[in-house]
């Protein structure tokens, strides 16, 4: 009796930790979100770290560094950069997030990343706009991001578009 007890219960702790067990899903959707709290913290290296060595970015082959380097050209451009995760649904590799996007311009862009107008004169202004940003991950880290972004609103926002038609 006791034998039988002991191996039910074993039976039923390592099948609730197999229930507990976090799906490839929630694990993919974890380090999506640690790569928002990191940027939203300012920090690049951290940010980018989420990323795989060879990673794409729009289809591109720019690597980890690269998704680095424009994210410090973002936080100099944008020091107060903010993405808000309004919605986030994790589908197999991928991770789609929909995030409201704020920030004031205190900088000179030197990369036209979000169609910002390279060496444009910081004009202090506020924006608020919304993305969306599509995530694949392999093996705990994004291989492939790609982003439908208010670009035209946040120039808008910032009075930039005749500087932008400019360039």
């Amino acid at each position: 009796m006791r034998i039988a007890f002991i191996v039910a219960t074993g039976l039923l702790v390592s099948t609730a930790a197999a229930a507990q067990a976090p799906t490839a899903e929630a694990q993919n959707e974890q380090v999506v979100r640690r790569y928002y709290e990191a940027m939203n913290r300012g920090d690049a290296k951290a940010a980018a770290a989420e990323f795989a060595t060879d990673a794409k970015n729009f289809g591109r082959p720019v690597g980890r560094q690269g998704i680095e380097d424009r994210l410090v050209d973002i936080f100099t451009t944008f020091p107060d950069w903010h993405m808000e995760i309004v919605d986030i649904v994790a589908s197999g590799d991928d991770v789609i997030v929909r995030a409201r996007v704020t920030g004031t311009h205190r900088g000179v862009a030197k990369m036209p990343l979000n169609n910002m107008p390279v060496g444009a004169a910081p004009t202090g202004k506020r924006f608020e706009v919304s993305h969306i940003h599509w995530h694949t991950l392999q093996e705990g880290q994004i291989v492939e991001h790609y982003a439908n972004r208010d670009d035209l609103g946040m120039l808008r926002q910032l009075d930039l578009l005749s500087v932008a038609a400019a360039q």
